[in-house]
């Protein structure tokens, strides 16, 4: 285990939250409020510890896979921790468990929250929750690859530790390059969302909170009915947005490239799509009787499955009255999730059609048993540790569910909510039925139960193996002792 090299890499999130950290304070600044003293102390803080802590470079500078991975944990792990402490330090969100919730869920791009009344908060508190979702929707340890040169393959282990998706490659030789060129995108993305945002007329405020909470596919909203009291135009563009954040970021780069047809080829996007249009079809026709408006019935459903498939959270109708039929497709897309290489969740649109093409190899060859056939994915062969990896992600993501859904209930809440809660933070996506739905919040849930739904929250983000490999005993064992032979 390189710890001078987890050390160091600790020490850059911190420096790199510090600064993040003084954009609330300007915002502080602006509004005029004294929230942002505690921003500004912890700021502080961050950049003295971090400052002290990458001082010393260390000698040794490559990392292996199981460096990457712890690395990745903890630094998400000591974000959240140093993210929460304005929320105490101000009051505005006076229990420390409850704060580290809240933060981990922003961080996450979750959009969980123990809050019953958002518009009490700060404008400080308030961006400061949205632009947690912004950070965490790229990952923080992506933008300081962008900055910060390694050796070797340490750069690209961190990426794959941190990125969602059963694999992840470069664009370009350099990683650090492909990192600049993800964040690149990103902003861009962002910018425009703000743009078109207030040609509608949202206020800047909103509108910046917003289009952090879009990019990221986070969901944490400013007003306490989430989307509701929003116009037609503002809602349809931040459905529209969800899904654009949903796809693989490396499409856009070939695109950029010119290269269409390698871009609109791909299987991910249009299962995605198909997702998508198939799911608001009949979630439409399930609502019409209801809302009674052919485009209202179309305008919800198009927005809810957006906001559900991307694990955003975005709310504009309370889906926990709906029919059964359109909540059951709601809970359906919360497990398939966004495109990998996305800034969504769940189990991703890739892991699902390389389960769907093994499953349908096996049925093949009990048919014909000595037929030789692959899986493939847009003309090529998925390589054997590809599916060997998606195969274990399933195997780890059902223990941690149905481990987590016990746990959950032992608070005695109903069936439905213990599910949903697991399954809204397992996959990164906030509100899910009854108590958790879009109308209701976490915090009426144990401190037992708050620890155990962050831990999902960190292992959905992190794509479930930096945080299992945190927490095995033999990752910080280190074996000692040489084999000798004896000569005969």
């Amino acid at each position: 285990m390189n710890y001078a090299m987890i050390r160091y890499m600790l020490g850059w999130v911190c420096c790199i939250e510090g600064i993040f950290m003084l954009m609330p304070v300007l915002v502080s600044m602006i509004y005029r409020e004294g929230s942002g003293y505690a921003f500004l102390a912890v700021a502080v803080l961050c950049g003295t510890l971090g400052a002290a802590l990458v001082f010393r470079k260390p000698k040794k500078r490559n990392l292996a896979a199981k460096d990457g991975l712890v690395i990745v944990a903890l630094c998400w792990i000591v974000l959240s921790f140093f993210g929460a402490l304005p929320f105490v330090l101000s009051g505005e969100i006076p229990s420390m468990v409850d704060a580290l919730f809240e933060t981990i869920s922003g961080f996450t791009t979750t959009g969980a929250s123990i809050l019953s009344n958002v518009e009490g908060l700060s404008h400080t508190s308030l961006f400061w929750r949205s632009f947690t979702h912004w950070i965490g929707g790229m990952g923080v340890l992506v933008f300081i690859l962008a900055i910060l040169p390694l050796k070797g393959g340490s750069s690209l282990f961190l990426m794959r530790a941190e990125s969602p998706g059963p694999s992840v490659s470069k664009l370009v030789p350099r990683m650090r390059t492909t990192a600049m060129i993800l964040y690149s995108i990103y902003f861009a993305m962002t910018v425009l969302e703000a743009i078109f945002l207030l040609i509608g007329g949202m206020p800047l405020f909103d509108t910046i909170c917003t289009a952090f909470g879009t990019a990221g596919t986070g969901g944490f909203g400013i007003r306490n009915d989430s989307f509701t009291s929003y116009s037609t135009y503002q809602q349809g563009v931040v459905a529209v947005f969800m899904v654009l954040f949903g796809v693989n970021f490396n499409l856009y780069y070939l695109i950029l490239k010119r290269k269409f047809r390698q871009a609109l080829t791909s299987l991910e996007l249009w299962a995605y799509l198909f997702f998508i249009a198939a799911s608001t079809i009949v979630i439409t026709f399930c609502i019409y009787p209801s809302v009674g408006s052919r485009f209202q019935a179309f305008h919800q459903s198009f927005f809810q499955v957006s906001s559900i498939i991307t694990t955003t959270g975005f709310a504009t109708a309370d889906f926990n009255q709906w029919p059964a039929l359109a909540k059951t497709i709601l809970v359906t897309l919360m497990f398939i999730g966004a495109c990998a290489g996305s800034t969504g969740g769940g189990i991703k649109v890739s892991r699902v059609l390389i389960m769907l093409k093994g499953a349908h190899k096996e049925l093949r060859l009990i048919s014909h048993p000595r037929s030789v056939r692959k899986v493939k994915m847009d003309g090529r062969t998925v390589e054997h540790d590809v599916v060997r990896s998606v195969n274990s992600f399933i195997t780890i993501y059902i223990m941690i569910f149905a481990l987590s859904v016990l746990l959950v209930s032992l608070d005695e809440k109903d069936l439905v909510t213990n599910f949903t809660a697991v399954a809204a933070t397992l996959n990164n996506i906030g509100p899910g039925l009854e108590v958790v739905g879009p109308t209701g919040n976490f915090a009426s849930f144990s401190t037992l139960s708050k620890f155990v739904l962050m831990f999902d929250m960190l292992a959905g983000r992190l794509e479930l193996l930096p945080m299992m490999v945190l927490i095995l005993p033999t990752t910080w064992i280190e074996k000692s002792g040489k084999i000798s032979r004896k000569k005969a």
